[in-house]
């Protein structure tokens, strides 16, 4: 049997979870499209693309959770092109989806800060800027120079960075 939840306790989980009060915006963050009043497959991802979506909806899924949703301040609140593509794909399956910006960069477990600097070996060593999203760390061993945290962020990332500056000078914190 598959464990269902209904869609106000996951929207109440999400928001305990990633602490989303504290946080002041540039997008709406929990529901975005209603989908369905009870989810049993929920498929995450980055950014709500097509793609996304339609890998969703074969997957069977009730909703979707992503970091980049639909609705940004300052943009044109108007359904048409892209927006209305995706946002009718997800009408017609009645599939969910939430988005989570801001909370899912500053999350301490979960969010991409911390997992990134997982991902690159650096250590937190604490929190700053206006809601304390940014993190600054220490490097573990081996990132002895700019040269090296390039290879090693293309290594982890399989894309190339654009580095910038004296690429011998040492690296002690991040």
């Amino acid at each position: 049997m598959t464990a269902l939840m209904r869609l106000n306790d996951l929207e109440i989980y999400l928001h305990q979870l990633l602490d989303t009060a504290r946080f002041h915006d540039y997008c709406p963050n929990g529901l975005q499209v209603e989908g369905r009043n009870e989810v049993r497959r929920l498929v995450s991802g980055v950014t709500a693309s097509f793609e996304l979506l339609e890998a969703a909806v074969a997957a069977d899924a009730d909703a979707i959770l992503v970091h980049h949703g639909y609705f940004w301040r300052g943009e044109d609140p108007c359904l048409v092109g892209m927006k209305h593509r995706r946002i009718a794909y997800l009408m017609r399956h009645n599939v969910g989806l939430r988005s989570y910006h801001l909370p899912l960069h500053a999350h301490p477990e979960f969010g991409n800060n911390i997992q990134l600097a997982h991902r690159l070996g650096f250590v937190e060593a604490g929190r700053f800027g206006d809601q304390n999203i940014a993190m600054h760390g220490t490097v573990l061993s081996g990132v002895s120079n700019l040269k090296v945290l390039g290879t090693t962020i293309e290594n982890a990332l399989a894309r190339k960075p654009l580095v910038i500056g004296d690429e011998a000078k040492p690296i002690l914190r991040v």
